[in-house]
């Protein structure tokens, strides 16, 4: 199990990965140091770091949850991302198991309703991606001359 915030039993960072592995179309990725972000269509909608932090977990929350989340104690607005409604948990037992799973769900939804169409589709029908190709037209075929 690796470490996160050091002022926890340790955060269960295996119970947090098959939860949010578990929605559609869901990855995730290791960015900025040791920082383990859940995406999905490539937009994180949930990080925690695997290092000692100031907080544990940091998701995307509606307008309404926001305001209520971040005047409960060890919930504050998440640092760098506050402006667009995500709160950080300072400690791990500051929601409990069943309201945070939840919560997390929520802000899948949230992130996922805003990906472009095409991306939702590929996500919902789990088929990767196409890439935009020009038309091209075929090259043509140099003649030999024939003596």
């Amino acid at each position: 199990m690796l470490p996160v915030c050091p002022r926890l039993l340790l955060m269960d960072v295996d119970w947090l990965r098959k939860l949010c592995l578990s929605f559609p179309g869901a990855t995730e990725q290791i960015q900025w140091g040791y920082d383990l972000l859940f995406k999905v269509g490539g937009k994180m909608f949930a990080v925690t770091p695997l290092e000692p932090a100031p907080v544990c977990l940091s998701f995307k929350a509606s307008l309404e949850n926001f305001a209520e989340l971040t005047e409960r104690p060890n919930i504050i607005p998440a640092p760098y991302l506050a402006r667009a409604q995500w709160v950080a948990l300072q400690t791990r037992d500051a929601l409990p198991e069943s309201e945070l799973a939840r919560l997390l769900r929520d802000s899948y939804d949230m992130v996922f309703a805003k990906l472009p169409r095409k991306t939702r589709d590929a996500v919902s029908s789990a088929k990767p991606l196409a890439r935009k190709t020009r038309d091209k037209k075929p090259a043509k075929k140099k003649r030999r001359r024939s003596r």
